[in-house]
């Protein structure tokens, strides 16, 4: 056996005050402050939806652990509203090319810049469909940070976008109104906004970003630059219900009713959805693996849950009564907590990879206690249990995050790069050529290669004569 200190995350990081979980009807906690917002940050009161009650809901996760060029994506694909999950996947996918065409590129690849964009539901009700993309890209100009929403007809069965909220006939009062609350920003040039406004160009880039508060007014954000100089920062403007009601379209309409007064359900017209599978696995009693006797192995799996990767994933270490490590992240947690609360079931350990997969060195102490807060509160609710450990995203930990909670952290001492070989037979190669015992192994259940190697690995290692433990139960029996 090797020798090298005894598994880094062993560290206690300092204190943390978990906070419970938002209910539905009230506004959703903002990850940080407007002027520092964050992927997953909401600019404006708005109502919560609760995601897991969207029926055949995946969500698209797609990340590295490459601390030069870090990116994390994610994004929903709901039944019935495939035009939307297009136009999103389009628009990842365009972000996404650009940024390792340009920041990820030549010796010194992207420098530890990070890319990420995040999800949030508006609405998910009747037959109306909001969510917003924020994208944080700090390869970008000025703070990079942008958002977007995306919306569903699902009475027209059409992808709409956020200026589809409003009737066309009702267009120039709309933009009137705006202009009016706008011209007396600061860093806002009055005359420049015609030009914005009149030019669909423009237009479009600007007002892409649409939503209604939870009292029915309509909610307008302006990312920094789009109608104001940069060091104006973005710009929020708000029009009363009372105002938009008149301008607003069929749809948007809805859409306002729909933000207001949820429906109990979703219906955008797909064929019927069956509920996808969630494992019901047990584990018989306490692991009583003896890490000093035997050869023991901690595997952990980052950034899900997913459908239907992780209820395979399950399925297969239940068949060898493997136990491993899931660390998840707190956006996935919200949108399938029954496969989380399967994990637990199964006698898994469910662990902390903060909300959205931001870069956690690059927060202040306040942002870093909200994404962990708000993942614990997440697991909590979805398994009774508080979880103790958290890894952080790209293994990326300095003084503020230790200073900003009590969540032991783990990183791993096997990186099987499986984000970057999506090869099952690579990724269960390297993992039986390099593991050897008490190592931690770092792959990820958002990828469906990644899970397809696991049969093979459970299988070569058991012959081996490993055992496969918890972390928690690995650092105890050390």
């Amino acid at each position: 056996m090797r020798s090298r200190p005894l598994l880094p995350s062993l560290l206690l990081l300092g204190s943390l005050t978990l906070t419970a979980a938002c209910a539905h009807g009230t506004s959703e906690p903002p990850v940080t402050s407007p002027d520092g917002a964050r992927p997953g940050s909401s600019p404006s009161p708005v109502r919560t939806v609760d995601p897991s009650k969207i029926k055949g809901l995946e969500i698209v996760n797609d990340s590295s652990e490459d601390s030069s060029c870090p990116f994390a994506t994610s994004y929903p694909d709901v039944p019935g509203a495939e035009a939307m999950t297009a136009a999103m996947k389009k628009d990842v996918e365009r972000r996404m090319t650009s940024f390792r065409s340009g920041a990820c590129t030549g010796s010194g690849g992207a420098d530890g810049r990070e890319f990420n964009i995040s999800h949030q539901f508006l609405v998910a009700s009747g037959d109306v469909l909001g969510v917003r993309l924020t994208t944080q890209d700090q390869s970008a100009a000025a703070d990079g940070l942008s958002a977007r929403t995306y919306w569903y007809d699902g009475k027209a069965g059409a992808y709409r976008t956020a200026l589809g909220l409003v009737d066309d006939g009702s267009r120039e009062p709309f933009l009137a109104a705006l202009k009016d609350q706008l011209k007396d920003r600061e860093g806002v040039d009055a005359a420049g906004l015609d030009d914005t406004f009149s030019a669909p160009e423009s237009r479009d880039v600007a007002l892409d970003d649409m939503a209604f508060t939870a009292d029915g007014g309509l909610r307008v954000h302006f990312d920094r630059g789009d109608v104001g100089v940069p060091a104006a920062g973005a710009l929020t403007v708000t029009i009363p219900k009372k105002t938009i009601t008149p301008w607003l379209s069929a749809f948007g309409k809805r859409a306002q009713q729909q933000t207001m007064s949820p429906s109990r359900s979703l219906d955008l017209g797909a064929p019927h959805v069956p509920a996808p599978a969630v494992p019901t696995h047990t584990a018989s009693g306490d692991d009583d693996t003896d890490c000093k006797k035997v050869k023991c192995i901690a595997m952990t799996f980052d950034d899900g849950p997913a459908v239907p990767e992780t209820a395979t994933l399950l399925s297969h270490l239940a068949r060898y009564k493997a136990r491993v490590t899931f660390f998840t992240v707190g956006q996935n947690v919200a949108s399938h907590p029954d496969l989380v609360r399967a994990e637990a079931k199964a006698g898994h350990e469910i662990g902390n990879h903060s909300w959205n997969h931001p870069d956690l060195t690059r927060l202040t102490a306040q942002q870093v206690a909200s994404q962990l807060n708000r993942t614990s509160a997440a697991i909590k609710a979805a398994t009774g249990k508080t979880p103790t450990l958290f890894r952080p995203p790209y293994g990326a930990v300095n003084r503020t995050v230790r200073a900003a909670t009590a969540l032991s952290p783990v990183l791993w001492d096997v990186d099987t790069e499986d984000w970057k070989y999506r090869d099952p037979a690579k990724v269960a190669r390297t993992v039986i050529a390099k593991a050897q015992p008490n190592d931690v192994v770092l792959l990820h259940d958002i990828h469906p290669t990644s899970v397809a190697a696991v049969p093979r690995i459970l299988r070569t290692l058991t012959a081996r004569g490993y055992h496969f433990v918890t972390v928690s139960h690995l650092r105890a029996t050390l």
